[in-house]
């Protein structure tokens, strides 16, 4: 049966998506947004979907570091996506701007849908929140990164933090039904230029910029794929009280700068190996570099088996999803 579906940051990347997908199966969609004047860039992004579909959208202005708005947005919804988080593009001055909204804006959706009787919802976590610090070969849902791990960042932190902090909420409430997704780096083809830093990544590499690529794995996934995972999970029973990894793989640096150059060939993508001593003397100016130095070289691994098996997604190779952002910037 059709349901009503609460979006929240739905002029995010990943949210636009699940948006869509839901509005195209039927259901209505009720989004939360910061500031109500970005309503119209969602409802141009979703402009391929028929009148009868967009007509099923509407907005609430609600806040992550506030009250307000979010009664209004609960009342009388069915279920919960909750992708609303902070995404940095470079470190910030205060950890605390970001781990803070990621961490209370979680509870204060929890509570909210808590009070308003919604007990369904489905948390956008991340690969960070799995990776960091972890030697199993290959990583999976039991994996938990170390906050304290060299490679974490405040935004890996933040993801960490808030996924503990839902799972600390259903502990105590359990009549709630909660989901987590863990995406790697989304890649696939965004519906519109609205992005964010997982796109800009791939335009790093698309560019040509870097003389040298670092032997970097990064778990890679496709949008679509993100969307149906979260869509999958608030249908499937057997998704309730469980985080899934939603990556296809681990990709390296490398070899995706190789997919790049052979699917545009008139650019100039480098290949070559960054060696580790260069790296480390870049981190002396790069904060960025330094957090990713302890990475280099190691090759990690991970299981989507459990998203396969009990959400029926089928992955799309991480090339191919790197491909479609690729050419989404080219035609841009």
């Amino acid at each position: 049966m059709p349901r009503t579906i609460l979006v929240t940051g739905i002029t995010g990347f990943i949210a636009k998506k699940i948006a869509y997908d839901l509005l195209a199966r039927g259901d209505t969609v009720r989004g939360t947004l910061r500031k109500s004047g970005r309503s119209q860039e969602v409802r141009a992004a979703l402009a391929g979907l028929p009148p009868e579909a967009l007509a099923r959208l509407s907005f609430v202005e609600a806040d992550l570091m506030t009250d307000r708005g979010w009664a209004e947005a609960m009342g009388g919804v069915d279920g919960v996506m909750h992708t609303a988080s902070p995404f940095p593009l470079s470190k910030p001055k205060d950890e605390s701007q970001i781990i803070g909204p990621a961490v209370e804006g979680t509870k204060r959706v929890l509570k909210a849908a808590h009070k308003a009787g919604v007990t369904r919802v489905v948390l956008t976590s991340s690969m960070e929140a799995v990776m960091h610090g972890v030697t199993s070969n290959p990583m999976t849902e039991a994996d938990w990164s170390n906050p304290e791990a060299p490679t974490c960042s405040a935004y890996t932190r933040s993801k960490i933090f808030a996924e503990r902090a839902a799972w600390d909420f259903v502990k105590t409430h359990p009549e709630m039904q909660l989901s987590v997704i863990n995406p790697g780096l989304v890649c696939g083809t965004p519906m519109d230029k609205h992005t964010g830093s997982s796109v800009a990544v791939i335009a790093r590499l698309l560019s040509g910029r870097d003389p040298m690529q670092p032997d970097l794995d990064m778990p890679v996934v496709d949008v679509a794929d993100v969307s149906a995972c979260h869509i999958a999970a608030l249908d499937t029973p057997e998704a309730i009280n469980k985080r899934y990894i939603c990556a296809e793989s681990f990709a390296n640096f490398r070899d995706l700068a190789a997919a790049l150059q052979a699917n545009f060939p008139d650019r100039k993508i480098s290949q070559r190996l960054a060696p580790k001593f260069v790296l480390k003397l870049l981190a002396l100016f790069d904060a960025q570099i330094a957090l990713i130095l302890p990475m280099i070289g190691k090759k990690m691994h991970l299981s989507h088996a459990a998203a396969t098996d009990d959400l029926g997604v089928k992955f799309t190779p991480a090339d191919k999803a790197v491909i479609r952002t690729a050419r989404f910037l080219a035609a841009k």
